[in-house]
């Protein structure tokens, strides 16, 4: 045995499997798939297949000059070019792997020039765009039919977690109404087609990230609240649905 370390290379197709025989996967011991859009720096390495340990961890990277250097605080990374009290803004946390990420929701609003308002997504997925939309019209009151939507999350990531969902109804609706979100803010839950916020998996590692970055107020779901088992240094705010998450903000 001579412990030469081997590494194939295959290309993906659109859909995310590998091209061709599948036997490529099963023939080695270990698969990454680093991943990042064109016009961004960031690339993140996943492990989707791992013989000798677990895939929940990822590996964020920057593209410099020098080669690829790694991100040591995603978080702090994507979260540092935000201002303070911007319209139609917000942070939120999301879990890649078993690493909590604090990412920042962009949204804007504005009045259609089409009979039929335009929708747009960049990081998360389209479908989850227009469903949050609707629960919005209905349970919220907020009259999105007259308006373009733009929901975009900032670094070239992309994010297919429902803890996002409350970060993006609160971003969509500050930019309907016109009205800044303090900086010091985290949105943390997943919306209902009721208009309920459900609760999120390690939510205590969700807040315990948010804390160290500085942040006053975790916005999180009633539920979670009540099965916290630690102390934090900031105020955890407990929302039962979108309406009680609005008005806390000023959006209702």
């Amino acid at each position: 045995m001579q412990e030469i370390t081997t590494i194939i290379i295959g290309h993906v197709t659109k859909d995310g499997s590998i091209a061709g025989p599948r036997v490529l996967e099963h023939m080695v011991d270990t698969v990454l798939y680093l991943e990042g859009e064109r016009y961004f720096s960031y690339r993140v390495l996943r492990g989707v297949k791992n013989r000798f340990g677990s895939t929940n961890e990822i590996g964020m990277f920057e593209m410099r000059g020098e080669g690829m250097c790694e991100i040591s605080n995603p978080s702090s990374v994507l979260i540092s070019e935000r201002e303070a009290n911007t319209v139609g803004s917000v942070i939120v946390s999301s879990i890649e792997g078993t690493r909590p990420i604090m990412i920042e929701v962009q949204a804007l609003t504005a009045p259609t020039v089409f009979g039929l308002p335009r929708r747009t997504a960049n990081g998360i997925d389209y479908n989850k765009l227009t469903l949050l939309m609707a629960v919005l019209e209905k349970k919220a009151g907020l009259n999105l039919g007259s308006q373009d939507v733009y929901v975009n999350i900032v670094g070239g990531i992309k994010i297919n977690e429902p803890a996002i969902d409350l970060g993006t109804v609160i971003a969509v609706a500050s930019s309907f109404k016109n009205v800044g979100i303090k900086e010091e803010v985290v949105a943390i839950g997943e919306v209902g087609l009721t208009g309920e916020i459900r609760s999120v998996n390690m939510i205590e590692k969700r807040i315990l990230e948010a804390q160290k970055l500085g942040f006053k107020t975790c916005i999180i779901p009633e539920s979670n609240k009540k099965v916290l088992k630690e102390k934090f240094k900031l105020d955890i705010i407990g929302a039962k649905n979108i309406t009680d998450a609005l008005k806390f903000l000023g959006l209702k």
